[in-house]
């Protein structure tokens, strides 16, 4: 369901050597897995036997319990459809012997996966009992082989299997994950979008941070759910302790851990998202090109296996997808951010030889870009004073962002240049007929073309370019005004979204160079988003609201994230917006403004298509020649149909 998976690592308390004993410990995990709703729930390396069995692996009495226990575990799987299991154990082909990972579901053994790379280190001498992968024969095998009955399965060396909804799983086992050429890459360019290892991991000092940087970074590689599940502490302890560790990562991020460093006897589970994963992979080339010489063979399709289950509601959504949770990840964010736009702007003003010119309206914006110019001239060993400050107020002014503008400027040392245009403003609806008291888009739209004149016009008495503090979001919604504040010399702010210029306002408060400005920078932040362009109230106070008439920016970023990022469609977003909002907007509000949002963001495509010069900061922007290509008269109706379905 909108292409989700739940998974489960369950970590049995394993008793070395008494298999029917671990085959009931599994098949108990399978029906709490499956009563969680899961689609796939992983196990430990011999999981069914013990991995620390040693030279008991040779016994015929131990190889006998394992085809006992592998039969009772695939016929108890026939209760549970919907449920895939992987689990370890030893298995005998001739004068082999594999460390095999064994692929259950619905009634049937689908497949064996051995073990790549066998260890001979000190603690693990693995070589004394078990075969590589590369000696296992590529044939087909009847399972009476193995105590089963029914079909045969076919051996390769690194099998994929389909699971539900056509998603493709590899499996590789431990030691595979830690050299230098994991299977897991190779399976992963044929297809494999989930990624098991069951492992049989001993517990050391530091090694439960390097396997976690291990997952993140094969997850991330690979491009792919990676799933780890490692003996629990009931394995022999007569040389090692084994701790238990499971990880569920996506594309670099852990989505679940086990907490204790010590653990066994627990079930952990997460969603995860192949919305996500599919949809970097049919954006990212190079992995297409490097899957391109892969060979596309062993992919093990069940056709009879039911769709998955999973509805998304353990996955991780946040409101605010471009802005970091933890304060320590929000500064680093603010601090990169701020550093790219501040080099991106050194950079121009370098080559030109100019100043900057800003209109400053009180606003967050425009803060945050003036605050960018401040800092490149700096680095460019030039004085504050040269960054030319503009305020314009006219018929939509505040006091309250009158005064901060005057003080932002003259607490950061700029040069100060206040322009009313009122009168001018005036003059304009006369020559062109417009009545002042008709407050519509013409009265709106004058304002902003006039400011942006006047600027233009004086960058070029003070031999500067005028820097453009639109956002993302308003590039997004096209609320700016075309050829007005939608135009600039260079844009610094055109891949910021909205959400996040507040809380780098708040974060650069701190720094040396904005500590004078610091009680102005916070009121800008507090003050309501507001264009400005329509009178204020009867107090004085701002009357004309952003959000009340587009909608709030947190959905506006939030449907701009997952549109772009992923390209979700409107089912999915609306899903995930109302469990993200929940008790905060109603799905009836959620739908209201996503249906807004792909009006807006259709129909003012043109503006973007025209849009100044401007660095690119995040994964998501909108800037026609490093990002987004779209036609301007692109047709919104299959968006809109389906929010209307909603």
């Amino acid at each position: 369901m909108l292409d989700f998976i739940r998974i489960g690592c369950a970590v049995p308390e394993v008793r070395v050597g008494d298999v029917a004993k671990n085959a009931q410990d599994i098949c108990r995990f399978m029906e709490q897995a499956d009563a969680e709703n899961a689609d796939l729930v992983v196990f430990p390396e011999l999981a069914l036997t013990g991995y620390t069995c040693g030279d008991l692996f040779f016994q015929d009495a131990l190889w006998e319990g394992v085809k006992g226990g592998l039969r009772q575990i695939v016929e108890a799987s026939a209760s549970y459809p919907r449920l895939t299991a992987v689990f370890g154990l030893p298995v005998r082909l001739g004068m082999y012997l594999f460390n095999c990972a064994a692929v259950v579901s619905n009634g049937k053994l689908l497949g064996l996966t051995p073990k790549s790379y066998i260890p001979n280190y000190n603690e693990f001498n693995e070589k004394r009992w078990f075969s590589p992968a590369e000696d296992m024969p590529e044939c087909i095998l009847e399972v009476s082989l193995l105590g089963l009955e029914g079909d045969t399965i076919y051996l390769e060396k690194q099998p994929l299997f389909s699971l539900g909804d056509h998603t493709v799983m590899g499996v590789e086992i431990c030691e595979d994950l830690w050299t230098a050429q994991p299977p897991s890459e190779a399976m992963a360019l044929r297809g494999a979008e989930v990624i098991v290892n069951l492992s049989a991991s001993n517990e050391s000092a530091g090694k439960r941070t390097y396997r976690r940087g291990l997952v993140k970074h094969q997850s991330a590689a690979c491009g792919c759910v990676y799933v780890y599940c490692s003996s629990g502490c009931t394995e022999s302890t007569s040389d090692l302790v084994f701790s238990g560790h499971s990880l569920i990562g996506e594309q670099g991020v852990i989505l679940g851990e086990n907490s204790k460093y010590i653990d066994t006897g627990y079930l952990l589970l997460r969603d995860c998202d192949l919305g996500r994963v599919r949809a970097d992979r049919l954006r990212n080339k190079s992995f297409a090109d490097a899957a391109g010489k892969q060979e596309n063979a062993g992919i093990l399709w069940d056709l009879e296996t039911l769709p998955l289950r999973s509805d998304g509601s353990l996955y991780p959504v946040k409101k605010l997808p471009f802005v970091p949770e933890s304060q320590e990840e929000l500064f680093e964010r603010c601090q990169e951010i701020f550093a790219i736009q501040v080099a991106g702007l050194k950079q121009r003003l370098a080559l030109l030889g100019a100043s900057p010119v800003i209109g400053v309206s009180g606003g967050l914006d425009s803060t945050l870009a003036l605050l960018v110019a401040v800092k490149a001239m700096e680095e460019l060993g030039r004085p504050a004073s040269e960054v030319y400050g503009v305020t314009m107020p006219c018929f939509g002014t505040s006091d309250r962002t009158y005064r901060n503008a005057l003080a932002l400027m003259e607490k950061l040392g700029i040069t100060v240049k206040e322009i009313p245009i009122r009168q001018a403003v005036a003059q304009h609806f006369g020559d062109i007929g417009h009545d002042p008291n008709t407050h519509n888009a013409t009265y709106e739209n004058a304002q902003a073309r006039e400011r942006t004149q006047v600027l233009m016009d004086y960058a070029g008495m003070v031999n500067g370019i005028v820097v453009g503090t639109g956002d993302l979001s308003e590039l997004a919604l096209g609320w700016c005004t075309y050829n007005g504040d939608h135009m600039s010399m260079y844009g610094v702010n055109a891949s910021i979204p909205k959400t996040l210029i507040g809380p780098m306002i708040r974060q650069l408060c701190g720094e040396p160079l904005f500590a004078c400005a610091r009680e102005a920078l916070l009121d800008v932040v507090d003050t309501p988003i507001s264009p400005e362009l329509l009178p204020p109230d009867a107090q004085g106070k701002i009357r004309q609201q952003t959000e009340d008439i587009v909608g709030p920016y947190a959905l506006h970023d939030f449907f701009l994230f997952y549109m772009l990022r992923f390209g979700f469609a409107p089912k999915k977003i609306y899903a995930l917006a109302c469990r993200a909002f929940a008790g905060e907007y109603e799905g009836a509000v959620v739908k209201k403004w996503l249906g807004v949002f792909y009006k807006r963001f259709f129909t003012q495509q043109f503006k973007r298509n025209c849009m100044p010069d401007g660095v690119k900061t995040g994964a998501v922007c909108l800037n026609p020649r490093a990002m987004w290509r779209m036609p301007s008269d692109a047709c919104a109706r299959l968006w809109l149909d389906e929010v209307e379905k909603l």
